[in-house]
């Protein structure tokens, strides 16, 4: 493919501007945020649907940043295009999640090493069987190292990628039951989408919400300790 060719109507990038390991916000403005914050010599690669994309650099390593919306199916668009249009072999989400065992803080990140998920999105592969998805466990183990040596709290579990925010089944007692650590939108879809790619993805978030004991961050706390899921994920980053 050539320089100056765009392979997908959602993304303003030609081939060769985006960098093969990529940071994916929810959040565009998040990904903004990173990229005016840690990343020198930065380009804005898309702006299409508002759906912010940088390239820079971190520390000289070679790092891009991007929002990919609300949800498994947006974010299995953006994460498909990146993984095969675009050539990317990694992509790190960076989130927030709602915790569903007791024993997660506010701030505390979550490393989902696997995702369950009410989504059909899995159905187009027409498995024999019930596929789980799961972390790249090499990008999965460097995170983890890199919290425990800044000293971050943590944990490392299952999570679950919910098809809906606005829940009415009850069903997130049931999750926590079986050990299921958080709840988010996207994990199960990034992880699919890797595995069908032969790629790699982890997903890191932010407990932003104490669903068991019923609290949640405030504003202040977002701003604070948000920045710790950023700073694992551009360090992992730099080891690729």
């Amino acid at each position: 493919m050539s320089k100056e060719q765009c392979p997908s109507p959602h993304n303003a990038a030609v081939y060769g501007d985006i960098a093969k390991t990529v940071l994916m916000c929810g959040d565009p403005l998040r990904a903004k945020f990173i990229a005016d914050t840690y990343l020198s010599d930065v380009k804005q690669y898309n702006v299409i649907r508002g759906m912010y994309g940088f390239t820079g650099k971190y520390k000289g390593k070679t790092v891009s940043v991007q929002g990919h919306g609300m949800g498994i199916p947006s974010i299995g668009i953006y994460s498909y295009e990146l993984f095969n249009f675009y050539d990317v072999e990694r992509i790190i989400r960076i989130g927030t999640a709602g915790a569903l065992t007791e024993d997660l803080n506010l701030g505390d990140l979550l490393f989902a090493q696997g995702a369950c998920t009410d989504s059909n999105y899995g159905h187009q592969f027409n498995f024999p069987a019930q596929f789980a998805p799961i972390a790249d466990f090499g990008m999965l183990e460097t995170a983890v190292r890199i919290a425990r040596e800044k000293q971050f709290p943590f944990q490392v579990g299952n999570i679950y990628s919910a098809d809906v925010f606005y829940d009415e089944s009850n069903s997130q007692e049931r999750w926590g039951r079986f050990g299921v650590k958080g709840v988010e939108m996207e994990a199960a879809g990034l992880y699919i989408n890797a595995a069908a790619a032969g790629k790699k993805a982890l997903t890191i978030c932010t407990i932003s919400d104490q669903l068991v004991r019923k609290e949640y961050a405030t504003v202040e706390q977002r701003q604070k300790n948000f920045t710790n899921m950023m700073e694992v994920a551009l360090e992992t980053a730099l080891t690729y």
